[in-house]
């Protein structure tokens, strides 16, 4: 018993000497340390422990806009006109054309005709009086009347004059000058593992250098403030056309920054995409447009509105980045993983020596030892 307690087992080391096999298996370590170093710790900086960003963002819109219509007359457009609403979450949206109905009043006037079969009439017993269709623009009187010389419509209780106007497509948009608005994104980010923070208003740039940059990713890649026609060129759009029905642009800020490097490396990187569709094959209900009104009353206590049908452009800002710094577990996991893979090469070269090689019975017979049970013969034997 106490012999056996000092005893020393080892495992059998066969060597074989073969340039083919010898080169396979250094070509394998080869690759796997190749592997470990240059792409797990050096590319994929195997060697840090990593963070996700938290981030808020707050939008700022400047721009004058002046248009002259049958409408308004001539009128100048600022910031509290075309920015609906005023704030957002992370998203601003600037209105660039618009379908204008003003004076509108709590009356009775002909539906319009085209959008519902049934709304299109010939006598009173085509109408249904209180029949409120969703996709109609108020509630049915019952009443058949002329909406021209040669159309009749069911008349409706509703917000009259009705909204008729469709979008003249050969027309600019009404606020062409929006192209030339710019914004000031502010964002800030925080990595919390790291107790890292940082914001796109590099500590470098002041108040003076803000009154006069414009953002561009050569010449001024450090501005904060962008023109809205830049944003949307640079996600491969016309900002005219693209004015005319509106749409959504994202604009994407991604902080990846290396923490073991100094903090003034870790800086924004900005790109620039239209996210709403425009496949020419698939476009049904294009665009981004709401109805919104104004209220005011007359002399005579009578509620009036101008009712706006507002085509614009979204822009949300979405930020995302990861944040890495050195630390000892994430380093020895990814050697330890590394280490292990070179087990694999033992694995590989026995197989390609016990299959392909011509004395794969030799080494067979080298490499595998067989005892028998001495002691279990020695009893079928007595």
């Amino acid at each position: 018993m106490t012999q056996c307690f000092f005893e020393y087992a080892t495992p059998k080391i066969l060597v074989i000497r073969s340039k083919k096999v010898g080169t396979v298996n250094r070509l394998i370590q080869a690759l796997i340390i190749a592997y470990v170093i240059g792409y797990v710790c050096v590319l994929k900086r195997g060697y840090q422990d990593t963070d996700s960003v938290i981030s808020s963002v707050t939008t700022k819109v400047k721009g004058i806009a002046l248009t002259d219509t049958p409408d308004l007359g001539l009128r100048v457009w600022d910031v509290a006109d075309y920015i609906i609403p005023p704030q957002e979450e992370s998203s601003f949206f600037v209105l660039t054309n618009m379908i204008i109905t003003p004076n509108q009043t709590q009356s009775h006037c002909p539906e319009v005709p085209g959008l519902n079969c049934s709304w299109t009439c010939t006598s009173d017993a085509d109408c249904t009086p209180g029949l409120k269709d969703v996709r109609g623009n108020g509630v049915q009187t019952g009443n058949c009347v002329n909406y021209n010389a040669t159309v009749k419509t069911c008349e409706v209780l509703a917000w009259c004059p009705l909204e008729s106007e469709e979008v003249n497509m050969t027309k600019p948009p009404m606020l062409a000058d929006a192209e030339n608005f710019t914004v000031l994104i502010k964002n800030n980010i925080r990595y919390p593992k790291f107790n890292f923070n940082k914001r796109n208003i590099l500590p470098h740039i002041t108040r003076d250098y803000l009154t006069h940059c414009i953002y561009n990713a050569t010449t001024d890649p450090d501005c904060p403030i962008f023109t809205l026609k830049y944003i949307v060129s640079a996600a491969q759009e016309d900002f005219q056309t693209m004015a005319m029905l509106g749409g959504v642009i994202g604009i994407q800020i991604r902080w990846d920054c290396d923490l073991d490097m100094p903090a003034s490396w870790c800086i924004p990187r900005y790109s620039f995409r239209r996210l709403d569709n425009k496949d020419p094959e698939n476009n049904v209900a294009p665009g981004y447009n709401f109805r919104f009104a104004k209220y005011y009353k007359t002399a005579n206590d009578v509620e009036v509105r101008t009712l706006i049908k507002g085509f614009g452009i979204r822009f949300d800002v979405m930020v995302f980045g990861e944040a890495g710094k050195f630390s000892i577990v994430p380093m020895l996991l990814n050697i330890g993983a590394g280490l292990a893979l070179l087990g694999v090469v033992t694995v590989v070269c026995d197989w390609i020596v016990l299959t392909f090689m011509k004395k794969k019975h030799q080494y067979a017979e080298e490499k595998y030892s067989y005892v028998d049970d001495f002691g279990l013969l020695s009893e079928t034997a007595e």
